[in-house]
């Protein structure tokens, strides 16, 4: 590889790990051709872009990186792959469900909306993280419960004022 191309990898893996906030660094090293296959097929399904990396590349792409990847750049050894995804926790389910069959997909680390995980015992942690969507649809639902009880209680005084005003008394207190 000429020292233009390694440039050019370097820019294209700049860019890459700008425009996404969740970046994980595994190793699928030892996978069969037909597993490898279904961890690509996984992946494309759950809209994860994977990729293999040469490790000094990625890790020149990560200095010129304007985000903080801590410690992440000390887990480039060996085989690596890149796994990213929009959904904090979309990676961190493929590899588990991959897990189950076998002893690869080893997680090395992972960028998830600037917060850094490192080492393979942190995918259960990575697989139980809400994504954004999902903790906002929390709160609403947290938010929109008690309004629903006022409103069903209400409802339930039959509409009449004196009703109203003892269901919304008995509320305050």
């Amino acid at each position: 590889m000429t020292r233009e191309e390694k440039s050019q990898v370097i820019e294209e893996l700049t860019a890459q790990l700008a425009d996404n906030a969740n970046i994980y660094l595994a190793d699928i090293s030892g996978l069969n051709a037909a597993s490898t296959s279904n961890l690509r097929r996984a992946c494309f399904k759950a809209n994860v872009k994977l990729a293999v990396v040469k490790n000094t590349l990625l890790a020149k792409a990560m200095e010129a990186s304007e985000k903080d990847f801590g410690d992440l750049p000390s887990t480039l050894k060996g085989n690596t792959s890149v796994m990213y995804s929009e959904t904090g926790n979309a990676p961190a389910k493929i590899i588990d469900t991959f897990r189950k069959k076998s002893d690869k997909p080893l997680l090395k680390g992972a960028f998830i909306e600037e917060a850094i995980y490192i080492g393979d015992d942190q995918l259960d942690s990575l697989v139980n993280i809400k994504s954004k969507e999902e903790v906002i649809g929390d709160i609403i639902g947290l938010l929109q419960s008690p309004a629903k009880n006022v409103i069903s209680a209400l409802k339930s005084s039959g509409g009449k004022l004196a009703g109203i005003i003892k269901t919304l008394s008995e509320k305050e207190g």
